[in-house]
Parts: C-alpha cells; structure tokens; sequence
C-alpha cells in the first residue's frame, strides 16, 4: 500500500472516530451519551434519559418513550383514546394515536426549542400504551375510559391522553374530578364550544360533553376559557370566550393575561382540539372550521402558559385519513411535547409539580 493510500485510509479512520464519539457527546442530541441506539422505546429500562433513533425506523411510542404499564419512578404517562364513534361530521380519529405516535419521531428528536433543554433527562414519561374498550358495545366505551384513566391518575401519575375524537374527554375530566375533587378549571382550545344542548344522558356526541361537564358540576364556567372559537352557540354556559378573529386581534401576551386571570391557580385541565388550529395546518379533523389559529400563535400561548396548576390534559380530534403529508399529527406531537416541556419546567424550575409515582409520595 502506497504511503497516500494509507495517509487517507488513516485519515478517514480518524474522521469517521471522532464524528462518532462528537455524537456520543453531542450536548444538542438527547442521548448522545448513551452507548445504545435505536428502539429505545422497548429497550430502555429507565423511564428518564433518550437515546439515539433513525427518525424514519424503530419502535414508535410517543416520542420514543418507555412502552410500559409499569409506572414506578414516573412523572408523565401519555395514553391513546382511539375513539370516534361521537364524531358528528368525518370518522377516523381512533387512527389518531398511532398518527401522532408516528409523527412524534421527528418532533423530539433534538433539545426543546428555544430553550435547548433534554425535558427526558428530568421528566420522566412513559407510553402507556393504548385505552381498549369495545367499539361493538358503545355503552360500555365511556366507563371504559374512565377506568383505564383512573389506573394511571391513582397512581400519583400526570395523564396526557391522545385522542380520538373530543367526547373522550368527559370519561377522562370524571376520572380526574374523582381525583382532585370538583369543579376543575378548563382551557379549551377549540373551533367548537362543544356546550351544544343534549338531554340524551347516554348520548355519545363530540359536540355536548361540555354542556355535560358543566351540568355536573365537573367543571367551573366562570374559571374556564375557550380559546380559538369560531361556531355559534345560544348559550356558552358562563364559559369565558376568546374567539379566533380576537386571538387575531391582539397580542400573544393578551391572550395568556386572559387565560391566567381567569383559571387563576385553581386544579386545571387543559384540552386542545386539533380543529383549534386553521385547516391549512391541521386539515386532518373531523370537523375543520377556517379562520383558525396559525401554529405559531399556539406554540407561542402555550410557551407562556407554565404557571397553569395543572392536573391533566389531552390533545384529540386528530383524523389520519384526511391529513396531508402528516402535518396535522405533526401540529400534534409537537403539541404534546410543548405541554410537556411545560411539566419539565413546574417540576424542575417552579418546583410545583406534585406528581410522580415514587416511594416518598405514597
């Protein structure tokens, strides 16, 4: 071998050396410092921590995480409600989930953005897996749902739960009412007020479980907010409105003052209907109204939304079928992992994250 064969050879060697220990510690790639890559999701054995994944292969959780139902040692537990038999408009949002999940390969690939913060180094979350329930028995879905929350909630456990259409988030608000007590405060991010009138008591409708809520006493109309509406309702129920064309209107800071003053620091729910956002980034929903809000108005709420007490949320009403190129569960995982870098930030900066399943909080 001639000596510039093998000054190159060497070369190469070299290169190829040092780029793989620069990945090992890459401070902007969550896991570079692991010696495992790929499947973490089923590999991993500690629910904190990431490794390295090809974005287009592996085991697909929610964001790489642990699938798993045990929750020892875990703050976040994400969930799929793969429901759309409340739908009213276009069905397919039990495929919702598995989109998200798919879509959620990319989006918590590198460090949060602005903050450049690897959240899984001290949040630890886990993919819980799916609710089951029996689509040939409807009666039996609603107790089904809040069951399986009850599962995770009891624990002492954070419940982000993936829809599926919006009905599921009444089985879910009397699984975490039974928790923490009632009334819950609501932040509802909507095109629809889902307060529509419904005197059916078994009624599965995706349009009335508000109304529902409110009848109940599950949630408080005077400490909660709609943010996004743009349908018409005779009576909003006392439930405080921001509607699309005000959100237009004025500031981002404008619209996180109203939301704070309103919920205060009371126990809070936050649910965000995909259909919240315009059809041109979320065209993948049953029931897309226009006007909506950009991603970039939802992102830059959410952001400023950390010192919210609160106890459960839920992002839904994504349908797969009528997406276009997965941009509607990509507005949805990079949702999910806005809502939680903001539980990274209460339990690691505010310190006001009383959840958890470890042995101290028994």
């Amino acid at each position: 071998m001639s000596p510039v064969i093998y000054r190159r050879l060497f070369t190469s060697l070299l290169w190829n050396r040092r780029t793989l220990s620069s990945t090992k510690r890459n401070s902007s790639i969550p896991g570079g410092q692991s010696e495992m890559r790929g499947d973490g999701a089923i590999r991993r054995k500690n629910p904190l921590g990431s490794t390295i994944e090809q974005t287009y292969a592996g085991a697909l959780s929610f964001l790489r995480r642990n699938y798993t139902r045990d929750l020892t040692n875990v703050d976040v537990a994400v969930t799929g409600i793969p429901l759309d038999l409340a739908t009213t408009y276009r069905p397919g949002a039990r495929f919702g989930p598995q989109g998200i999940r798919e879509a959620s390969a990319q989006a918590g690939k590198r460090k949060s953005y602005p903050e450049g913060v690897d959240i899984f180094a001290d949040l630890a979350v886990v993919d819980y897996g799916d609710c089951w329930f029996d689509l040939g028995q409807p009666h039996t879905v609603p107790i089904a749902i809040e069951n399986h929350a009850k599962e995770i909630i009891n624990q002492n456990v954070f419940l982000l739960s993936l829809g599926g259409d919006h009905y599921s988030t009444y089985p879910l608000l009397k699984a975490h009412v039974s928790r923490h007590g009632k009334p819950l405060s609501l932040i509802q991010f909507d095109a629809h007020c889902d307060t529509w009138p419904d005197e059916s008591p078994h009624s599965l409708n995706h349009g009335s479980m508000f109304y529902y809520a409110v009848r109940e006493g599950l949630i408080d109309p005077q400490t909660s907010i709609q943010i996004g509406i743009r349908t018409f309702n005779d009576d909003f129920m006392g439930v405080k409105i921001l509607d699309a064309e005000w959100v237009h209107q004025h500031s981002i800071d404008d619209v996180v003052e109203q939301i704070r003053n309103r919920v205060g620091n009371n126990p809070t729910y936050l649910t965000f209907d995909i259909d919240c956002l315009d059809p041109a980034f979320a065209p993948g929903t049953g029931t897309p109204v226009c006007g909506g809000l950009t991603m970039a108005q939802s992102l830059a709420i959410l952001r400023r939304l950390r010192s919210i007490n609160y106890v459960g949320m839920d992002i839904v009403e994504v349908s797969p079928a009528y997406d276009q190129s997965n941009i509607t569960c990509l507005a949805a995982a990079t949702i999910g992992y806005r809502l939680l870098c903001l539980l990274r930030d209460k339990k690691m900066i505010d310190k006001s994250f009383p959840f958890g399943n470890y042995l101290n909080n028994k």
